[in-house]
């Protein structure tokens, strides 16, 4: 198979699963029991908080494991609640639909829009009325069109206002770096699996002086903020994910952008190609595009035919069959906007499956037009 949806999902690192294995047999202690099978357990995930920490410029003790990015993100959110909350209306539909459910607890939901490559003003943000104590949730990259958002500097900017900003970072990480410490937000969500890591992980970062609600009691575990036995073993993975990515950073991230050129160089040879948010700033991975008049689904059903993996954007809403929001935030005209696929890229990938996948590509848009 040919796959490129890795920003829906990646292949666990054989490394990872060897670091994860002893956690899934022998070591299998409580890591909240004081006896020394527990005590390796929680020194296997005091460790990995540690290496995550190295990952994102963060203080390790302000990192709270959650069950992966959705988690993550509605723990972030409940602190929101009683508060206004304004989001970017290209968010991941775990932050629209936590802020929506926020709403019906009686706090005020605002949403901004973007322009049309796929980023928000800052001025945007400005020009908005703001109070001490507001909320703000603005991913840091979005996961369709990969387009990077202004995060540290609308934290900057509105600063003297006293907003608390979140920042959903799940497909930043690994990619390219990320300091939580620079980008001087209230909270960062992350996940382990966009990272070659295991699936039901993540973490959110709290800052120091930011006062965090929790979502689920019953519990001491993660210093009070996340109530449950840790998932030892994906913690461990998710630990030895971020140790990789932080070493391997500068060779993945070329090599991912070598290969955006190269397939982009390519589709713009196809007529009536367009790319989503190109003239932005965007990640090194991610392309996604359109052609109009063509289905969406139907062209990534028969890519799938010839064991080619893409998506048509987010895997939290690829069932939904209506047009992206993130696009119509976009003001793509729908026609437009039914025909997207987005390409992923991974650590993994070749040149010669880029060539493969737009000589695929080209035969079915050739079929299509024959039709």
């Amino acid at each position: 198979m040919i796959y490129f949806d890795h920003n829906a999902t990646t292949r666990c690192d054989e490394r990872v699963v060897e670091a994860m294995a002893p956690y899934l047999g022998a070591m299998y202690g409580n890591p909240s029991s004081l006896y020394k099978l527990g005590r390796f357990a929680r020194t296997a995930v005091d460790t990995a908080r540690e290496q995550l920490a190295a990952l994102l410029d963060a203080p390790a003790e302000h990192i709270v494991f959650t069950s992966g990015g959705t988690e993550a993100n509605a723990l972030a959110l409940t602190s929101a609640r009683g508060r206004r909350l304004t989001i970017s209306a290209i968010e991941h539909p775990s932050v629209f639909e936590n802020a929506a459910a926020n709403r019906s607890a009686h706090c005020d939901l605002r949403r901004v829009t973007v322009a049309s490559n796929g980023q928000v003003s800052v001025e945007s943000l400005l020009g908005l009325d703001w109070q001490p104590g507001d909320f703000l949730s603005l991913m840091l990259a979005n996961n369709e069109t990969g387009a990077v958002q202004p995060v540290a500097e609308a934290v900057l900017r509105l600063r003297g206002f006293g907003v608390n900003v979140h920042t959903d970072a799940v497909q930043v990480l690994g990619k390219v770096p990320l300091s939580f410490r620079q980008l001087g937000v209230a909270l960062l969500s992350v996940s382990s699996h966009k990272i070659y890591g295991p699936k039901g992980c993540g973490a959110l970062v709290v800052a120091e002086d930011f006062n965090l609600s929790p979502l689920q009691r019953g519990g001491d575990q993660e210093y009070g903020w996340r109530a449950g036995t840790e998932n030892v073993a994906a913690i461990v993975g998710f630990g030895k994910a971020a140790e990789l990515a932080k070493a391997e950073m500068v060779a993945r991230s070329a090599k991912l952008a070598q290969l955006r050129q190269r397939l982009e160089q390519r589709l713009k040879t196809i007529p009536g190609l367009v790319i989503f948010a190109e003239t932005a700033e965007r990640l090194p991975n991610t392309v996604q595009f359109g052609v109009a008049g063509l289905n969406g689904e139907m062209l990534l059903m028969q890519l799938d035919q010839h064991n080619i993996a893409v998506s048509s954007g987010s895997a939290c809403s690829a069932a939904s069959g209506e047009i992206s929001p993130v696009l119509a935030a976009m003001g793509i005209a729908p026609d437009l906007a039914k025909s997207a696929i987005r390409v992923s890229l991974g650590k993994d990938n070749t040149e010669t499956e880029i060539d493969r996948f737009v000589e695929v590509l080209n035969a079915s848009l050739e079929r299509h037009q024959e039709i």
